[in-house]
Order: structure tokens, then C-alpha cells, then sequence
């Protein structure tokens, strides 16, 4: 069930809603799991025991490590089964079709197997696991002694199918104590509907764009049809995956939980390295600290320092898909990240602000080439297209589609910073009393979900890129 379908706004929303803020208190925190439950198991009706499987495992995992109690060795040897366990189940379903593919292209041999759908969201509830089980082995945490409590915080809807990826100890306490008032319904319920709106008026119209392009040959592409190219897949995945991290930090505050920012405008970075700041924080942090620093972070000596970065780009590329294209990903803001510390970081920090947007754009934009692309070889044909190693530098349906798309590009360019909600905020800042902004804001953003939902209906490209990974 996707958050930007008729049947979750005008139906399974409102209903758990109603029934949330119903019930006692100390029944809320059950009713949010069946309904997260529930939810799953509507687009993945096998794979949820699959999740509750996971629930079950890593709760008494948890429990295990905490009682070893001062045995350091029987502690450390509990979570190493916890994470390695963990770790064969999402390579399995992730990366088990990847890896025989290349045995069987490098190797004589043709090993038959069956492709399995990659259940939705396991790479997020995995990660979240393993934080848990972490940070418990770390004495950051203690483990949950209520197992619903334990199941919610895995299986929680608003965050369980593409993040944003939710540490235990930063909602540790919420799910014993949390306010849960009309106040925090009203702000989630504004920044769900923005997060909708990015997702179905600008996502899913520069998707549509973006397939349109991607069907033409690179060798047919002029430089001005690649670069849109490239461009409105930019535009598509970042409101794609910002505005589902909106919605779904909106749906946990209306049920009383406050979820970490995911995005802070990622495309006005100035560097890689601040583009990765801004960009899936949630997965920036987990990689952080659960990787870069147990393998010594900086504190070491440059060669195991950019070691250290490499093992973590790598890592996070093949997070992000089985497959070649996303390694050479990972490894791409690897070196990039390395060379703007070890190289050419200082002289960029010099220069103008403009120089720095522009570096910024062309590293971010040649980086989304290989996310995108269908393999390696694409990958370098697509860069050559952009470079005039195509059709020319300008051709008509470039041209076309710049005409017919512009106000897509200005939208897209306008709410890549904090520029367009500053614009609704001063909108609303124009009525002097409460009872008038109140009205307005209303108004505002009755009119935005309006929108939304208009576009919802009549567009037939409604997929969450993020599903996949």
C-alpha cells in the first residue's frame, strides 16, 4: 500500500486515526501495530512472516546479549551471531540472484535459480534491527523487556518501507511516553501533505519525463536531452524520496512519535561531502556509526583513513542494489569524498559560492548516471552523451521538452530549498490575528492536497523508487 494511494488517504489513514485517538492510552501502541501489520501485509502478504520473524529473533537476541552481563566474550560472541544472522537474510533475498549471475558470466558454468521479489522495506527494517542489537552490545541501550513494544518499533508503518531508518534509542522512551495531541495531528498532517505533494505533482512528473528520455538511444541524445535527462531524474528521486521521508515523519508525529529529518536540501551543497550530509541522513548516521568509526574514522593514519571511507561507500552503494551499477556508485562518491579531503577540498572551500553550486551539480548529476542506468556500459554511453559524444549539442525534442516542461523545472528548482516553504509561511504571515492564520494555513494547505490528490488520480507513474532497495 503505497501513502500516495486513494485507499491509504481515504481509507486505511482516517481509520486507524479515528481508532487511535479513540482507544486508551495504553492500547494505542497495539493498535498502531496491527495496523502496521496490517498495512504490510497488504502488499506483502508472505514477507511479513518474514518480519515478525525478524521481530521474534532479534528481541530474544537483544535479551541474550544483556544477560551475558559482564562475560565480554560470550557477549561479543551473541552479537555476532545476531549480526551475521541478520546480514544472511538480507543477502539472501538481495544479493543472492547478483552474485550467481556474475559466477555464472565469469565461470563455464550456467547455475539455474529462482528469482525471489525482494521483500519491501527489508533493508530498512534490517538496519534497524541491527542498531538495536548494537547498540545493546555497546551498553548505549537496554533491551525491550514488552516484545509489542519491540514489534512496533520494527514493524511501525510510517517509516518501515523506505525509512527514514529509525535508531532504537532515539525513539527508545517514545514508545512508553509520547504526546499525542491535536497539535502535533495538525503539524504531522502539514507535513504529510507537502510530502505528498512532492511526491505525485513534482516526483511523478519528472519521472514521466525521465522515462521518456531514457527510452531514447544515447547515441540519438543531444547533449541539451541528456543533461534534461539526467536533471529530471535528479528532480524525481530526491522529491520521490524526500517526500516520502516528509509524509512519513508527518504520519509519526500525528501518532505522537518525532522522527529525525531525513533531507536538509541536499542540492544546495556546495561539495560531495556536504551533499552527503544533507542527503538520507538517517542512512549517513547508520553507516557512521556502526561502520566508519568501529573501523577507526579518522583517528588513524590517512591510508587506513581513506581505507576506512572506501570499505563505507562501497558498503553503501551495494545497500542501495545488487548490482555493478551501484557498487561503481559507491565507489565514485568514494574517491570523490577522499579527493575532497585529501586533495582538492581546500582549494574548493577558496573558491566563489557560484564555482562551488556548479562543482557540486556536476559531481551530483554524473553520480545519478550510474545510479540510474541499467548497467556499466550504459552508464559510460550516457556520460558521452552529455559531453556531445551523441547527436549534436541541441535537437528538437530537447528543445520540446525544455518548452513544455518549464514550469516542472521551476517548481523543482523552487523546493530544492527552504525558499518555497518560507514563501507559504509569509503567505500566512500576512493575516495579523491567530484565528486568520489559522484559516489561511488551512486554506493553504486544503488547496496543496487538493492538488496532490488531483494529480494522484490522473497519473498513472505512481512507483517509490526507494521500494526497490
Amino acid at each position: 500500500m503505497l501513502f500516495s494511494s486513494i485507499t491509504f488517504l481515504f481509507l486505511f489513514l482516517p481509520v486507524v486515526l479515528a481508532v487511535y485517538y479513540i482507544v486508551p492510552y495504553k492500547v494505542k501502541n497495539f493498535v498502531l501495530l496491527l495496523a502496521s501489520l496490517f498495512f504490510y501485509a497488504w502488499g506483502e502478504p508472505v514477507y511479513v512472516f518474514l518480519m515478525i520473524f525478524s521481530v521474534l529473533f532479534n528481541y530474544f537476541c537483544g535479551r541474550d546479549i544483556h544477560s551475558c552481563g559482564d562475560d565480554p566474550r560470550r557477549a561479543k560472541l551473541s552479537t555476532a551471531f545476531a549480526v551475521v544472522a541478520n546480514l544472511l537474510i538480507l543477502g539472501f533475498f538481495k544479493y543472492y540472484g547478483f552474485l550467481l549471475d556474475t559466477v555464472n558470466a565469469v565461470l563455464p558454468v550456467d547455475i539455474p535459480y529462482r528469482e525471489l521479489p525482494l521483500p519491501v522495506g527489508i533493508s530498512f527494517y534490517t538496519f534497524q534491527a541491527l542498531s538495536y542489537i548494537l547498540d545493546i552490545y555497546r551498553k548505549k541501550a537496554e533491551p525491550q523487556k514488552n516484545i509489542l513494544y519491540f514489534a512496533l518499533y520494527i514493524s511501525m508503518f510510517p517509516q518501515l518501507i523506505a525509512g527514514p531508518i529509525v535508531r532504537y534509542t532515539d525513539i527508545e522512551e517514545q514508545l512508553h511516553r509520547r504526546k499525542i495531541n491535536a497539535v502535533k495531528l495538525g503539524q504531522g498532517a502539514m507535513m504529510f501533505i507537502i510530502g505528498l505533494a512532492k511526491k505525485t505533482v513534482i516526483a511523478n512528473t519528472a519521472g514521466a519525463v525521465f522515462e521518456r528520455i531514457s527510452d531514447i538511444p544515447t547515441g540519438s541524445m543531444s547533449v541539451l536531452t541528456a543533461w534534461l535527462g539526467v536533471l529530471s531524474y535528479a528532480f524525481q528521486i530526491y522529491y520521490d524520496f524526500s517526500g516520502y521521508s516528509d509524509m512519513a515523519i508527518g504520519l509519526g508525529r500525528m501518532f505522537g512519535f518525532e522522527f529525525r529529518k531525513n533531507f536538509d536540501y541536499p542540492y544546495t551543497a556546495r561539495s560531495a561531502t556536504e551533499f552527503w550530509r544533507r542527503w538520507h541522513i538517517s542512512l549517513g548516521t547508520w553507516f557512521r556509526e556502526y561502520v566508519y568509526i568501529p573501523l577507526g574514522g579518522n583517528r588513524c593514519s590517512v591510508s587506513r583513513n581513506i581505507f576506512n571511507l572506501m570499505v563505507v561507500w562501497t558498503l553503501t552503494g551495494m545497500w542501495h542494489g545488487a548490482a555493478w551499477n551501484f557498487i561503481a556508485w559507491g565507489v565514485y562518491y568514494g574517491v570523490i569524498i577522499v579527493m575532497e579531503k585529501y586533495a582538492w577540498g581546500a582549494s574548493l572551500d577558496n573558491m566563489p559560492e557560484i564555482v562551488q553550486h556548479i562543482y557540486a551539480g556536476i559531481v551530483i548529476l554524473t553520480g545519478w548516471v550510474f545510479f540510474f542506468s541499467p548497467s556499466l556500459g550504459y552508464s559510460l554511453r550516457y556520460l558521452l552523451a552529455m559531453v556531445g559524444g551523441g547527436s549534436g549539442i541541441v535537437d528538437s525534442q530537447g528543445i520540446f521538452i525544455l518548452y513544455t516542461h518549464w514550469l516542472l523545472y521551476l517548481l523543482a528548482v523552487t523546493g530544492m530549498s527552504a525558499f518555497g516553504i518560507r514563501l507559504i509561511r509569509s503567505a500566512v504571515r500576512l493575516f495579523r490575528s491567530v484565528p486568520a492564520r489559522m484559516a489561511a494555513a488551512s486554506v493553504i494547505y486544503m488547496g496543496i492536497f487538493l492538488t496532490a490528490v488531483a494529480f494522484l488520480v490522473t497519473d498513472t507513474f505512481n512507483p517509490f523508487l526507494y521500494f526497490r532497495f
